[in-house]
């Protein structure tokens, strides 16, 4: 198991709600002992950021931004690309319908349909990356293939080292490169892809953004306004890649937004 994976994931619970925002509830109480009025205005505040981020308008203040920044892929045969590359996105660990194999999420799952709907489209060779960062015995990129073959679409290059969206993009360039490979399509949802995007362009590769799963197309019903689970889940989703990407900021902060990734947008 990845020190690292460890390490982000613990990050990860106590930064992104709903943990964030219980804690910031809690302390707003303790703080009432000695600031009454601001104590309680923190803690109001809290459950009503927890509520809001709960119900799709919520949700949607995070999502938008994220979906606009890479509208779905018209031509993907008119892009040059010469690879399509997917992202494992997590697993669903000893499935008993499939003899307690790991089997794809639903996340995974939909970025290797649309990378197998791209590849019916172009005929380009897929690259699955994705490793075993929690320990598991098979690798993310291992599982995407298997499941992609099953509907008869072939993975030509499996990448399974990688713990991270920084090594998918590391190590998937250095085996592309390797075959000459400069130009890819790139597949991973939307909320994901502008930080995907651009770590991979600073790998070296030119990038066209594959985006799937879009979540602020859908028409709205009464029911969107009512607090979920589920889009609580997409709130957390979303404040995680913002983080992600002011985090890159910092990082680069002396790079040219222009000189950290060659993408192409279409």
């Amino acid at each position: 198991m990845s020190i690292g994976w460890i390490i982000n994931s613990t990050a990860s619970a106590i930064l992104l709600p709903p943990f964030n925002l219980v804690l910031l509830c809690a302390l707003g109480l303790k703080l009432r002992r000695r600031w009454p009025r601001g104590g309680m205005l923190l803690s109001v505040v809290s459950l009503l950021l927890l509520v809001l981020l709960s119900t799709r308008m919520g949700a949607t203040l995070l999502i938008a931004p994220l979906e606009a920044w890479n509208p779905p892929l018209q031509s993907a045969q008119a892009t040059g690309a010469q690879a399509i590359v997917v992202l494992g996105g997590g697993r669903i660990a000893d499935a008993p319908e499939y003899g307690g194999e790991d089997i794809l999420s639903a996340a995974t799952l939909q970025r290797a349909s649309y990378a197998a709907r791209l590849q019916r489209e172009t005929g380009l060779p897929i690259l699955a990356s994705g490793g075993r960062p929690d320990g598991s015995r098979e690798s993310e990129a291992a599982i995407i293939a298997r499941t992609l073959r099953t509907f008869s679409v072939p993975v030509k290059w499996l990448e399974e080292e990688s713990d991270n969206t920084a090594e998918n993009a590391q190590f998937s360039a250095r085996m592309l490169r390797a075959e000459g490979i400069a130009r890819i399509l790139l597949v991973t949802d939307t909320m994901h892809m502008q930080r995907a995007k651009r770590i991979f362009g600073e790998a070296g590769l030119d990038v066209v953004a594959a985006p799937t799963i879009f979540y602020t197309t859908a028409r709205w019903t009464p029911d969107d306004f009512l607090p979920k689970a589920v889009w609580l889940q997409r709130s957390s989703y979303a404040m995680h890649e913002w983080i992600g990407l002011v985090w890159y900021q910092l990082r680069h902060r002396n790079v040219a937004p222009d000189a950290t990734a060659s993408v192409v947008t279409h």
